[in-house]
């Protein structure tokens, strides 16, 4: 099955988010905080937990930082009660937006998306407006040096739903949700660690963008991602690799 390139443009938004790293770190620990407080500290038991201790260490987020979010999580060591929140809204050309938060002041957090959402031409929609168009997943992306076969072989093994390789030859693994982990370890054990993988938000359908709309887009993600609440950021559109190259 043939895709749309992603290995250039995923690396333009990996350099944005190093010159972001402190708020990177700060993403990670909470997700780590949360996943620890609703499954346990157990990593064996606790497949979320596992999948966020793994980024933070892909992204180079100190161990006893990442231990400490496990126990503070866990109950072991006071600390901010973070709470789960999922917004919904339109941006430029209409375009459907998932914004994940975590967040110890609801009130705060609501303001701040409302702002960025409003800023960039866009408007914060109801609960349910736009999450049906979006299905949870596992991602894992091997780079264009790959071998389709081999990855293909092995995804499929491992249990993986479908491999999709990219018009830049960029490949991606795709898996249900509830396989994510297993499939991961699976594709570890085999010689193939992906470069980047997790679990996210797919739109059923994307339409490409112009220039002009990709590059308005991507402001509100920029807006959105400078909150410290703002987990995650999912749209249902295809960002040309030019509209990076101008945000650059």
């Amino acid at each position: 099955m043939a895709g749309h390139s992603k290995w250039a443009n995923i690396q333009h938004r990996k350099k944005a988010q190093d010159a972001r790293r402190g708020k990177l770190f700060t993403r990670l620990i909470r997700e780590i905080v949360v996943a620890a407080k609703s499954g346990g500290s157990d990593l064996d038991a606790n497949p979320a937990l596992r999948t966020a201790v793994d980024k933070a260490k892909s992204q180079s987020v100190p161990k006893d930082a990442i231990e400490r979010a496990v126990k503070r999580g866990a109950g072991e060591l006071d600390g901010s009660d973070y709470e789960e929140i999922r917004y919904e809204g339109y941006g430029p050309a209409g375009v459907a937006f998932i914004v994940d938060c975590l967040s110890d002041n609801r009130n705060r957090t609501v303001a701040e998306v409302r702002h960025a959402f409003t800023k960039a031409g866009g408007n914060l929609g109801q609960s349910g407006s736009v999450a049906y168009l979006f299905t949870s997943v596992g991602v894992l992306l091997y780079s264009p040096d790959h071998d389709e076969d081999s990855v293909m072989e092995a995804a499929l093994e491992a249990g993986a739903e479908d491999v999709v390789v990219a018009d830049d030859g960029s490949i991606e693994v795709l898996t249900a949700a509830e396989d994510y982990a297993s499939v991961k370890q699976a594709m570890t054990d085999a010689g193939l660690e992906p470069e980047e993988s997790d679990l996210t938000m797919r739109a059923s359908t994307s339409g490409e963008l112009d220039l002009d709309t990709a590059q308005k887009v991507l402001r509100l993600v920029d807006l959105l991602e400078s909150s410290d609440d703002v987990q995650e950021v999912y749209y249902n559109a295809e960002i040309p690799e030019e509209a990076y190259e101008a945000e650059a």
